[in-house]
Parts: structure tokens; C-alpha cells; sequence
């Protein structure tokens, strides 16, 4: 509500959604990552129920979706959902859910608890999960743990947090999981291909253009578009449908329809058995059931979908699709095989007469035993101590083979100890029972294969540098290049006096289209002001106020490349490397007390871009303009510039240059500091070209992901007499 001038809001519960679209993840408190591996992973797990997702060998795709609720188990699959083995056509009931086909493309479950789930069946497998408020924080998998806080959405299945989304999500897999997704272009064409095709996303008089201003991180859509289509093996039409859609359906979960998508990009979707397509199809009263009985979706919240459905006038009989299955004689842990010679967990067996016959000899040594799954199974799969961690699989896998006798499992080194020997991992490095680690404020203990942690006070970090590229407090990516003066952070927030504020102003360059340095001014309010400019400091004192503390207010010191001023009393830290890096360090006191271009430091990145004097949240550009001081009078941004499209020709060697941030040069460091934001600011920063001369934007920006690696105790030594040398 709008009261005198200013957004007077309240506090209302909305539910949480957590998205899979493939191998683009959103959690259910809104993080977005991409899984590394071809594998099955745990979505999301609660206290009776379990999702499971099982990737596609060839593709980017997910091949299966497996729901458990108590004791009963769904599966869905391409055009396909079964319970416990048996086809579910039109509608199934139990005391648990209710599962029922929307569409052609889409099946909906409702659960006895209020969860509710979407699984997209066509053209490609996606999930989309939404719970009730009794399920808040509670949850754990690759959706997170539903509490609004997005800096411990990357929590593992040892209960330790991770900074980058490879090993947190590898925690999460069932079994192993290769890394095996690849994230550039599989060839020339495709890479043209994605370039066109996925503009129209942002396209100003294209078909999605009314919904631009709509969806959140539009950015995101784009680069899941491209990465979709440039890894597309074949189908690649079908490829770039898929991503427009994902993005269609975020513009109608705004409430924005952007008409018939389809036809205009040539995503068409072809019906058979006398059915249409529409872009709001329902289930309730669709089916020759609802003829003779009330049919029991129509009680229920079916929000439209796309997908085939009846004309009108007619009605569904039969179900949507009938997938065959087929029975082989001979039956064992791993499936069914025919009858004759077979190779079966490598050993060379023969189904005969019902009866399958497989080599006994396991040649096992350390003091490891043979298991022949199909005289006695057991689920080899927890074996191991990594297992104690992992989610179990609804199915018991055997696997014939060596393993650790009984009371004692395999560790990650593959000696066999006892359980309360058992090892744990971190960042991809093993630790001994009993050892500990420090990480994000925590020190994690290794007990029984489980990190047992104790939170610790907590600093906040917010980084600046090149042109607009910021880090908040509490860890959100965005981008902002104004000219003016802003205020980075403070505490004053106009509800109080302050006692400290930090504003900068970037000095531009190359005909002011670059920036090359920036001034910091920290304003100690009532004492004293320092000027960060020109590569050195000037102090200027406030009010006649002169230091006769014992403690001096401040202090200023030179290391290496940087200057650091560092105010104890204010529980605050700067350091500058000279140019355009500013980092700001916050006690733990300063949490949720301090707003700016840095956020406002409570642990959730969803709220970060709040306008200034106001609670709403907004797009980078009026966010960044909220923030510009009022004198001395300067324009708002009004368009967010595009290095890579203003200097087109410099993209392949920007993109080129920056992949020594994702190369062997920082491999050690990938597993601790995610570095794809990172990548993404270094290809911004060197589209400008500029390779000699004031600007800096490259070695700035491979010196920003430096600086993280470091903080995680991981020291790169990438500067070299010929790249960036000091």
C-alpha cells in the first residue's frame, strides 16, 4: 500500500516451487545452479516421501522421475506413469494421492499432506514440486531445505555447506555420478543456431516481448536456452522448443500471456485420435468418466496447461497413451534376461530352465569377500561409508562382486573399517574420523561419515569491480554501471543517524565508455572522512573532532597491490586494489542492519535488490538508480549496455581469454568457488577490447576469482610476466 509517499507492505506466506528443467535447477527459496552430471540424483526429500530423478545416458534429459509416498512408488517417464508397475491412463486414487493426467504433456499429484507435483511427460521429462507451509525447512536434496534463506541452500547429504553447485549436488546423487555434462557448444552450427534462435527471448517486437518486464532473471531463460541448444545432440529444433517453453511458462505463472508461441517459432505440437492443442487445457469433466460420475479433479486447484486434449463435444476413453511391456524367463536382482549365454555384472553366466547359472570365483584380496547377487542379494550399494550419507534408492541394488565383510564398510580411500572409522569428504578431499574443517562460519567435525557442525559468528562480504559487476552480502550476482556517486552501504537506512556510510563513484575512460578506477568515500559520521582516489588516501576531519583515543578510530595499511583501511569500533573493513575492486567486510553485529548497493546482510539473496526507503524488489537498473546520491545532480541509467553486442568481434576472444578461470589454472579451486558468475563478469569486461592502456577489466575480474579462491585457502599463482603481471 502507498501511504505518504512511501510502500507501506506486509509479510504474506506464498508457496515455494523448486523447478528441474532438465539440468537447470531452482531451489524452493529461489537458487539457481546446473547439475554437473548425467546421473540420478535426489530432488527433494521429506519426512514420508522421497523424489528421485534418473538422467538420460545420451542426452541432457531427464529419463525417469520416481515419487515415493510411505510405502508406494510412482514412475513417470516419457508419455508414461505407472504405480507399482501398473499403467496409469487417466486417474488414479489412493490414501496417500491422487495422480491424473492435465493434458497430452502434463500429469499432476496431489498428496494426502498438501504437497503437490507437475511432471511435464512431453517433449522432454521436467519437475516442478510445490509445498505446503507444515513442510517448511524441513526438506533436504537438491531443491534445498525450504527456509527462505538462500545461503545454505547448497547443504549436502553429510550436512555440510558448499559454495560451488557441483559438489553440492554430487552429494546428492544415487550411486556414482560422472561429470559429464558438457557446458560449450558441441560444434559450430549449433553454436550459430543458439545465438539466433534464443535472441528472441529478449527480442523488443517479438512474440515474448510483453512479458519481458514480467519474469525475474530473464538473463537466466537465455543462458539456459543457448547452453540447451548448444549441447543438443539431435533434435535440435526440438531442443530450443523445450527452452522457449520453460520460458512461456514463467511469463504465465506472472499471469502474462504471450499468445500463440508456438506457431510464431515454429514449436508446433501435433495430435492425434481426433484431439486439439490449446494453451489452456484442463482436466475436470475431460474424460468418459466424468459422464457417470462426479468426476474428482474438478474439486482441486488445475491451474491451465498446454498439451493435446478433446474437442469440444467429445470425450476421453482409454487413456492417453498404452506402452507394452515385455518378460524374460529368467529373473535376477539386476532384471530380466532371456534364455541362453548372458554377461551379467561381468561374469559370465547362463539362464537355463528358469535357472541362472553364473562362475563363482571373485578373485577378492584385502580382506574383502564375494557376493554373487543372484544366490543371495543384498544391497551392495550401502557398502560403503559414503553410503551412510547418501539417499538409498527405493530399489536394492546388488552388483556381484568384492566387498567389506559384515560390520565393517568400505571408506574413500577402499579400506575396510568399522563405522565409527568411517571417512567423510569435502571439496573432494577425504578427512579422517575426528578431523575437523572450517568452512562458511562453521566448524564441521567428521563423525560416522557425517560432518556434525557448530555455526560460528559470521562476517559479511560485498565485492565491486569493472564496470557495475557487485556481489552482496549475502551472495547475489548483478550488474549496474552507472557513472553517478551511490551509496554502497550503510547503516543509517533512513530510520536512524548512522554512524558509518560507504559511497562510490566510477571514474570512467576510453571516451567514457569504460571504467578504469573508482572513488570510495568512507564517511565515519561525526569524526572523520576518507577519500580512496588516485591510488592513495586524504583524510578529512569532521566538526573540529581530533583523535585523543587511546585506540586509534582507524588504520590504514598497504599490502601488496591493495589498501586496507580497517574501523574495529565499526566492526568494518575495506580493501582497494587501486583501481575498480572494492571489497567491503561486516561483522556478524551489522546482519540485516545495513542497506545499500550491498544488500541488506540477512542471509537471503531473493530480497537484495530493495529499493532505497522502500520494501519492493526490482530490476538491477532501478534498484542501482534508487541508490544514486542527490547531489550532485546526475542521470539515471536508462539501458543496460551489452559489452559482447557492442563489440561483437571481440566475443570469441573475450570468451577465450576468460577460460582460464574455468581451465587446469584454477581446477583446484572449482570444487570450493563456483566459476561461472565469475566467467561471466570476465567475458563482460574484456568484450571492450582494450588490451593495453588504463583499462584493467581482465586482470580485475581473473583477480576477483583469485581472491575467492584464497579466502577458501586455495592460492592460485596465475599472474605471469606476460598476463597481468604486477
Amino acid at each position: 500500500m502507498c501511504y505518504n509517499g512511501k510502500w507501506i507492505c506486509s509479510q504474506n506466506s506464498c508457496p515455494s516451487r523448486c523447478v528441474i528443467e532438465g539440468q537447470f535447477v531452482t531451489t524452493f527459496d529461489g537458487k539457481q545452479y546446473t547439475l554437473p552430471g548425467k546421473c540420478s540424483y535426489m530432488a527433494s526429500k521429506g519426512f514420508n516421501w522421497t523424489i528421485t530423478i534418473h538422467f538420460s545416458e545420451t542426452t541432457s534429459s531427464i529419463q525417469n522421475v520416481f515419487l515415493q509416498i510411505y510405502q508406494n512408488t510412482y514412475r513417470f517417464s516419457h508419455n508414461s506413469v505407472q504405480f507399482e508397475k501398473e499403467e496409469i491412463r487417466e486417474l488414479h486414487q489412493s490414501d496417500n494421492a491422487m495422480v491424473f493426467w492435465q493434458s497430452s504433456m502434463y500429469v499432476q499429484v496431489l498428496t494426502s499432506f498438501g504437497m503437490k507435483i507437475q511432471v511435464q511427460t512431453s517433449p522432454d521429462l521436467q519437475l516442478y514440486i510445490t509445498l505446503p507451509q507444515s513442510e517448511v525447512g524441513m526438506p533436504e536434496g537438491l531443491c534445498g531445505n525450504y527456509n527462505t534463506d538462500t545461503t545454505d541452500d547448497f547443504t549436502t547429504s553429510s550436512g555440510i555447506v558448499e559454495n560451488a553447485a557441483e559438489p553440492f549436488a554430487l552429494s546428492w546423487s544415487v550411486g556414482d555420478c560422472p561429470v559429464n555434462i558438457p557446458k560449450v557448444c558441441i560444434n559450430t552450427d549449433n553454436e550459430i543456431f543458439a545465438d539466433e534462435k534464443c535472441h528472441t527471448l529478449r527480442d523488443s517486437s517479438g512474440i515474448f516481448a510483453k512479458c519481458y518486464d514480467h519474469v525475474k532473471q530473464k538473463y537466466i531463460f537465455e543462458l539456459a536456452c543457448i547452453q540447451r541448444t548448444c549441447t543438443c545432440g539431435t533434435g535440435l529444433q526440438q531442443c530450443l522448443c523445450v527452452a522457449l517453453a520453460n520460458y512461456a511458462k514463467a511469463c504465465a505463472n506472472q499471469g502474462i500471456t504471450v499468445g500463440d508461441w508456438r506457431r510464431a517459432t515454429n514449436c508446433t505440437v501435433p495430435c492425434e485420435n481426433n484431439q486439439r492443442f490449446d494453451y489452456e487445457m484442463q482436466a475436470c469433466n475431460s474424460t468418459c468418466f466424468s459422464l457417470s460420475r462426479p468426476d474428482p479433479r474438478c474439486g482441486v486447484e488445475d491451474a491451465p496447461v498446454e498439451g493435446c486434449g478433446c474437442l469440444e463435444g467429445t470425450h476421453l476413453t482409454g487413456g492417453l497413451t498404452c506402452t507394452p511391456k515385455a518378460q524374460c524367463p529368467c529373473h535376477h536382482q539386476r532384471g530380466v534376461t532371456p534364455p541362453g549365454p548372458v554377461a551379467i555384472d561381468g561374469r559370465q553366466c547362463k539362464c537355463e530352465d528358469g535357472e541362472l547359472l553364473c562362475s563363482e570365483d571373485c578373485g577378492c584380496t584385502q580382506g574383502k569377500v564375494c557376493v554373487h547377487c543372484s544366490q543371495f542379494a543384498i544391497d551392495t550399494a550401502q557398502k560403503t561409508c559414503a553410503s551412510l550419507s547418501k539417499p538409498i534408492s527405493a530399489v536394492q541394488n546388488c552388483t556381484s562382486g568384492c566387498y567389506c565383510p559384515g560390520g565393517q564398510l568400505e571408506d574413500h580411500r577402499g579400506v575396510c573399517v568399522t563405522v565409527d572409522n568411517c571417512t567423510c569428504q569435502y571439496s573432494g578431499k577425504v578427512f579422517k574420523a575426528g578431523q575437523s574443517v572450517k568452512t562458511n562460519c562453521r566448524t564441521c567435525t567428521c563423525r560416522h561419515a557425517q560432518w556434525s557442525c557448530v555455526d560460528e559468528p559470521c562476517p559479511g562480504t560485498c565485492l565491486v569491480y569493472g564496470n557495475g559487476h557487485y556481489q552482496t552480502f549475502d551472495s547475489k550476482w548483478y550488474r549496474y554501471d552507472g557513472n553517478c556517486q551511490y551509496t554502497l552501504v550503510e547503516d543509517g537506512c533512513g530510520r536512524e543517524a548512522g554512524s558509518f556510510s560507504v559511497k562510490v563513484e566510477s571514474v570512467p575512460c576510453c571516451d567514457e565508455a569504460l571504467t578504469c578506477s573508482r572513488t570510495i568515500v568512507l564517511d565515519l559520521l561525526g569524526n572523520v572522512t576518507l577519500t580512496l582516489n588516485e591510488m592513495k588516501v586524504t583524510r578529512r576531519l569532521q566538526g573540529g573532532w581530533a583523535s585523543l583515543e587511546a585506540e586509534p578510530l582507524y588504520s590504514t595499511h598497504t599490502v601488496g597491490l591493495y589498501i586496507m583501511i580497517s574501523v574495529p569500533s565499526r566492526g568494518l573493513t575495506l580493501i582497494w586494489d587501486k583501481h575498480t575492486r572494492l571489497t567491503v567486510i561486516l561483522d556478524d553485529r551489522w546482519r540485516n542492519r545495513v542497506c545499500g548497493l550491498c544488500g541488506n546482510f540477512d542471509s537471503n539473496e531473493m530480497n537484495d535488490l530493495q529499493i532505497s526507503g522502500s520494501s519492493v524488489v526490482s530490476s538491477p537498473l532501478a534498484f542501482g538508480n534508487s541508490w544514486k546520491m542527490a547531489t550532485p545532480p546526475c542521470s539515471d541509467v536508462i539501458n543496460e549496455v551489452f559489452p559482447c553486442q557492442r563489440h561483437s568481434y571481440c566475443s570469441a576472444w573475450a570468451e577465450r581469454r576468460c577460460m582460464i578461470l574455468t581451465g587446469d589454472t584454477f581446477k583446484d579451486c572449482h570444487l570450493k568457488v563456483d566459476p561461472e558468475p565469475y566467467y561471466q563478469a570476465c567475458v563482460l569486461e574484456s568484450c571492450s577490447c582494450e588490451f593495453e592502456g588504463k583499462f584493467l577489466g581482465f586482470c580485475t575480474s581473473v583477480a576477483a576469482y583469485a581472491e575467492a579462491c584464497s579466502d577458501q585457502d586455495v592460492c592460485v599463482r596465475w599472474r605471469t610476466p606476460d598476463m597481468c603481471r604486477t
